[in-house]
């Protein structure tokens, strides 16, 4: 069997990071991914992805996101790749919303810059917006979007640059641990290392099945649509938005890339998948939903349909992370699941999955991530 210090299975948007720390620690890794490097079939694709500082979800996320940018910034001067495109962010929702009182909230806490608009407002300064009149939005500053694919194939490369080893097409069978060693099995081969990574997003509860119930993968769909007045979209024009509004949730992006506006809706038909036998294919329904929203809220960005992508979604029971090292098994740390907003946090989770690998600790409050707290919760 080869030896390594550390294996990393799934090199997506948090293996791949995970892989990138380890190796900068002078660790000798092996990454393991079962598609390709990157891939369209998980959940770190579709050309761009949103991060925000004005984090509705939690104000605890703040100080995590402040080190995600600047570690995101780290990796573009490195690489002199841009991956981080600015934009400024729109939290919008009725006053009493959980996207609109939340990212105030996560602003007042951390004193982060932000403006409180109202709808007019909103379409003054940006005139793509047409929200409803009882609708309130946080505009904050820092917010914009990440390249996932970019992002990947950066920390990769330069864990390839500090002598990682990553092998595509290669599928996690199973593996044991006790005694202070891993040996993982895969489709090819075996492999023995001091620690295993867990980062294998929707297929987590397969290889490490603890997360069965925990980690639950859904179908999510992407749209992008191309607007009849093409100004109004462009990335100096057009914040991020993530909008609470009375049919859901949704998220979208300025023209970038590919053509069309992108616009997505969180959990989009609550479709709870098997990752091994998803539907790939977006229909008629799928695109709908998205379309109706845009000719909604922003009608000229409703053109014609551009790109219809699917990927998916690991949720949590509570929506939050799972950051930890396995119960009973120190040589083996989780990285899943991420319930569709960890692309962002991907570059501080890597430096924490180092952390948690050669330490066991981390340095970062991670205390909203712990998988304990779903036998907690269970008890109670």
């Amino acid at each position: 069997m080869a030896d390594y210090d550390v294996i990393v299975a799934g090199i997506g948007a948090m293996g791949s990071a995970a892989a990138y720390h380890l190796t900068q620690r002078g660790q000798r890794v092996l990454g393991l991914e079962r598609y390709d490097i990157p891939n369209e079939q998980g959940s770190s694709h579709g050309v761009t992805r949103i991060i925000r500082l004005a984090y509705c979800e939690d104000p605890s996320y703040v100080p995590l996101l402040q080190r995600a940018y600047a570690l995101w910034r780290s990796l573009q001067a490195e690489t002199g790749e841009q991956l981080l495109h600015i934009t400024g962010s729109i939290d919008a929702g009725a006053e009493d919303s959980f996207v609109f009182a939340g990212s105030l909230r996560s602003c007042r806490e951390h004193g982060l810059e932000h403006e409180v608009l109202d709808a007019v407002q909103l379409r003054r300064r940006f005139p793509a917006y047409r929200l409803p009149a009882n609708m309130l939005g946080v505009l904050q500053s820092d917010g914009g979007f990440l390249l996932p694919e970019r992002c990947i194939v950066a920390h990769v490369n330069g864990a390839l640059q500090q002598g990682g080893t990553f092998h595509a097409r290669e599928r996690v069978v199973r593996w044991a641990a006790g005694g202070g060693e891993v040996v993982v099995e895969t489709d090819r081969a075996r492999y023995r290392a001091r620690r295993l990574v867990i980062a294998v997003g929707a297929w987590a509860a397969d290889v490490f099945p603890p997360l069965r119930g925990i980690a639950v993968p859904e179908r999510q769909v992407l749209a992008w649509l191309q607007p009849t007045a093409p100004a109004l979209f462009q990335p100096d024009a057009f914040p991020v938005f993530n909008i609470d509004v009375a049919d859901g949730r949704y998220y979208g992006f300025p023209v970038y890339g590919i053509p069309g506006f992108k616009i997505g809706r969180y959990h989009h038909r609550e479709e709870r998948i098997d990752p091994n036998s998803p539907r790939h294919e977006a229909d008629e329904m799928d695109e709908g939903i998205l379309r109706r929203f845009a000719e909604r809220y922003f009608p000229e960005g409703a053109g014609p349909t551009m790109t219809l992508k699917v990927c998916m979604f690991t949720n949590s029971p509570d929506e939050h992370f799972v950051l930890d090292v396995a119960p009973d098994t120190p040589e083996v740390v989780i990285a899943s699941p991420c319930s569709g907003h960890g692309f962002k946090f991907a570059s501080v989770v890597g430096e924490i999955v180092a952390d948690l690998s050669l330490a066991g600790s981390t340095k970062h409050n991670i205390g909203l991530f712990r998988l304990s707290r779903f036998a907690e919760a269970g008890k109670s």
